[in-house]
């Protein structure tokens, strides 16, 4: 199965119609923006996408990154960002290697930023890995058609190095390693913690983004699998009631 191929925020309708040229080229079938700047089907998308049209036209639009990843297990976002980004930065073959790795039955998605300043902190925490496309020089950064082109010319080689039928040994293991847990499914487990974490005063209105960022990207790290998160809600829930039950008075006893 393919990847999914996400645009946050895309601004410029030339770029949006490349990247459709782009995932027919190379057999991506499902494009996803998360609220376009631009309109994505207008004269100009339209003359860039070329035979790419079609699948423009079958883009699903998302309000957030969070809606468009709901459905995914595996995820790699781009950052053209040197340094103080909140996962480490891979080279495109380990992060595309990992990628590929992912469960057949589940999506798996690339996630490319704003033209003009990248995926924020709190997005780039929603992948599970962070790929940044090596420069000969520590300026600039690709246009996003360009970045786009270069990631799906790596998937297409790394796919190819695994001959049918025969998994490549390291894919194959990273794969057994765990059962990949859906996008949605760990946001909503973090949804209960952060709410739990409130009621117990570990968590403080003004510090709560601040440190569920921070446990977000130990979670991030850990790369849970889908029974883990199962544990960790169930633990949350039964933590919640528990915290909400009186206590018991001196009379009690």
């Amino acid at each position: 199965m393919s990847p999914k191929l996400v645009l946050v925020e895309p601004a410029g309708p030339l770029n949006v119609g490349s990247v459709a040229r782009l995932c027919r080229t190379y057999g991506l079938e499902d494009l996803r923006l998360v609220a376009p700047r631009c309109d994505h089907l207008g004269e100009e998308a339209r003359m860039m996408a070329v035979k790419g049209f079609p699948l423009l036209q079958r883009a699903r639009l998302f309000p957030n990154l969070a809606a468009a990843l709901a459905d995914c297990g595996r995820v790699v976002a781009t950052s053209g960002r040197p340094e103080g980004e909140p996962l480490p930065l891979q080279d495109p073959e380990d992060a595309l290697t990992w990628l590929l790795a992912g469960e057949p039955a589940l999506p798996s998605a690339l996630v490319f930023g704003r033209e003009d300043r990248g995926l924020s902190n709190d997005e780039l925490l929603q992948a599970g890995r962070l790929l940044q496309i090596p420069a000969p020089t520590p300026h600039g950064s690709l246009n996003l058609s360009h970045a786009v082109a270069v990631v799906l010319h790596d998937l297409h080689r790394l796919a190819r190095a695994v001959a049918p039928g025969r998994p490549d040994p390291g894919v194959a293991a990273a794969a057994a390693e765990q059962i990949a847990c859906p996008r949605g499914v760990l946001e909503a487990m973090l949804s209960d913690a952060r709410e739990l974490l409130l009621e117990v005063g570990f968590l403080l209105p003004h510090t709560a983004a601040a440190r569920m960022a921070k446990l977000r990207a130990l979670l991030q790290r850990s790369q849970l699998s889908a029974p883990e998160v199962a544990l960790l809600r169930g633990m949350v829930c039964q933590l919640r009631w528990a915290s909400r039950r009186p206590f018991p008075s001196s009379q009690d006893h």
